[in-house]
């Protein structure tokens, strides 16, 4: 199965408009505590079997990690558990901070 992906520039055009997705954050207490992208939502990877079944399937979402790889996992398993509309953030709140808002901090 195929995770879709989107941009971190095209994600920072979207959150701008009313049809912006919700923007879930996989990582860690510490790492969201570190670095964030304003009105992410912390649902840490390994809950996700609990905190997704708290989620409207209908809803549009983004997810995010560090560098995209936990959120391709999350990704994938929101859409095996019947998402509708999740995208993966490309490159993760490590893109975000170098191509769209260099004050979120690098770690």
């Amino acid at each position: 199965m195929h995770v879709l992906e989107i941009a971190p520039e095209e994600y920072a055009t979207l959150r701008k408009t009313d049809r912006a997705p919700v923007l879930i954050d996989v990582r860690e207490a510490w790492e969201f505590a570190r670095a964030r992208i304003e009105g992410a939502r912390l649902l840490p990877l390994g809950s996700i079997l609990n905190w997704a079944q708290e989620l409207n399937r209908d809803a549009s979402y983004v997810v995010m990690c560090h560098h995209g790889v936990r959120s391709a996992q999350a990704t994938l398993i929101l859409t095996r558990l019947g998402f509708k509309d999740v995208r993966n953030l490309r490159g993760g709140i490590d893109a975000w901070a170098r191509q769209v808002d260099p004050g979120v901090p690098l770690y």
